[in-house]
Order: C-alpha cells, then structure tokens, then sequence
C-alpha cells in the first residue's frame, strides 16, 4: 500500500526534520507540508521561515503556513490534496475538522512514554524530574491532547548528566525511526493500537514559562542539578546576580557539610565558582550574564570580579 499513501506532514521545529526526511528517503509520497508562518527573528527583525519549510522548499513539496487552523480556506486547499494520512510532529494542537479529515488517520509523535508527560514540555519536565528514563510514542490523535490510542513506542535512558537539550537531539532522531516504522505498519493494514491508561500517580509536561524557571536556593544538589540540566539550553535556568538576569546552564554536585549561608555564590579559585546549598555545594560550569554570550564559567570569571 506504500505507493498509495498520500501524506501531510505538519510540524515546524528542527525536531520534526528527520522524521520528514526519513519519509522522503524512504520514498513516501508527502503531497504537502503545513508549518508555522514566517516570524521576524534576529536584530533586522528579518522575517524566518521554519526548519521544516526549509526542508520542503529544499525537496519541492508544497508548504501551507495557515494562521488559523479553522479557516474555510486553508481547509479547502488542505482538502485539495486527498491525503489519506497525516503525520503531526511538533505542531499545534489540531481542531477535529483537520485530525479527522483523512481515511486513515493522524498520528502524532510525542517525546514522551505516553501517559507519562502529556504537554508541551515532555523533555525538559522529565529530565527536570530527574527521570532516568523516557521515550517516545506514536498515536492517533483524538478529542483530548496527548490521549489517543498508542500504535508504537520506544524507550530511551536519561544520563544523570544529561542536559535536556542533549536529550532533545537524540529523541529527535530515533523519533524519525519511530514515524517510519509507524507508517510501515499502516502501509501493511497491520496496526494494533491500545488505549492509554493513567496510573495512579500521572506526571504531566505543561509548557515552562520564565517564572518556571527562577533557580531556587531551597533546591537540594539533585534538584538543582536536575532544574539546570532539564531548562538547558533552552530556555534557561535563571537567577539574579547584581541585579542582572544570571542563567546558568551546566553543574556538578560536591556533597559536604556547607558552612556558608546557603544561596551563597563562592569563588574558591580563580577556574571555580560554586554555590551553597543545604547538602553541599553546586559547581556551576557554563553561564550567561545578562548582556552577554553563554560562557564556561573560566571564561566568565576572567572578566567578573566576586
């Protein structure tokens, strides 16, 4: 049934890519692409287009950049194209009238071993939580977010240093493995899904926010730990030093007895700057001064005086 496949694959961020380009390499016919509207981004304000328009302006598949997802046009041009199947990676929340269109479906992929972590957030929330393990999952989308019957998922292992954006690319590649053997299945007619059920203490990914993600002294070493790798690089853990944003975005732990007031940032050395907390000590090793670029923390306190 591979060659009577017509897809729309809808998504936006360099996440979504590889699993475009899998579909691409491996022959699937994507009759067209919905993304996000250009945005002005940079100083010029220069208006940018999405990864996933690059990449279908690259391989010449035609690309739909609707506002609303409930318009009478973009519905009748979506329409148009009679695919019997789409594929949402990293895209909005879709109204029925799109989900329900085509004969065979959408699917979605989520960065996330569904039901655990429903949201905007699953990567950052769970590495935040200090999970050491997550996934992904393919499903077929229904009324409620994130809760649609699960076809596939595959599991991946968190390392205990392991920075969500580090995650994030991983999760991205074997997330195109995971569409494309999803489409195998619905290619063969041979697809089992199974309902997603709650367990009795279910973790949610909401979307962060900046007051999301203001560092708190009363964190212990593995929650402080856990908060900056799980909001890095992107958007940040943040807290204030002389009255500037101060992000901070890797450290190490070093379990002592603390004698300074806890919250306290120490230069013990001109190469280490840590601070007190109320099991030991965090070495905090990349930085952002507000004003600044993102540095390692030696590069920073050549130029910072304590």
């Amino acid at each position: 049934m591979q060659n009577e496949l017509r897809i729309v694959f809808m998504g936006t961020p360099e996440f979504a890519v590889p699993s475009l380009d899998v579909l691409i390499q491996n022959n699937y016919h994507v009759v067209a692409v919905i993304t996000a509207p250009d945005k002005p981004a940079g100083r010029g304000q220069t208006l940018q287009s999405s990864a996933i328009k690059k990449y279908a302006n690259a391989h010449d598949i035609p690309v739909l950049q609707p506002t609303k997802l409930k318009d009478h046009d973009f519905i009748e041009s979506l329409k148009s194209y009679n695919a019997n199947l789409q594929i949402v990676v990293a895209f909005r929340m879709l109204p029925e009238v799109i989900w329900a269109m085509p004969a065979l479906g959408t699917f979605n992929l989520h960065a996330s071993l569904l039901p655990d972590y429903r949201g905007a957030a699953p990567i950052n929330r769970a590495v935040m939580n200090g999970e050491n393990k997550t996934g992904i999952t393919t499903f077929f989308l229904q009324h409620e977010i994130d809760t649609g019957n699960i076809i596939f998922q595959s599991e991946l292992s968190i390392g205990p240093d392991e920075s969500a954006g580090e995650l994030h690319d991983r999760m991205m590649i074997a997330g195109g493995d995971l569409v494309l053997k999803t489409v195998q299945a619905i290619a063969s007619g041979l697809v089992h899904t199974y309902p997603q059920v709650l367990n009795s203490d279910p973790k949610f990914a909401p979307k962060i926010f900046k007051e999301d993600c203001k560092f708190s002294f009363d964190f212990n070493l593995e929650q402080a730990h856990n908060f900056i790798r799980g909001l890095s690089p992107v958007p940040g853990a943040w807290t204030s030093l002389d009255g500037k944003i101060f992000k901070l975005f890797k450290s190490q732990k070093e379990y002592a007895t603390v004698k300074e007031p806890i919250g306290t940032f120490i230069k013990s050395d001109p190469n280490t700057l840590k601070l007190s907390l109320k099991d030991g000590y965090l070495h905090i090793l990349e930085v952002q001064l507000e004003g600044k670029k993102r540095m390692a923390i030696t590069e920073f306190l050549k130029g910072y005086q304590f």
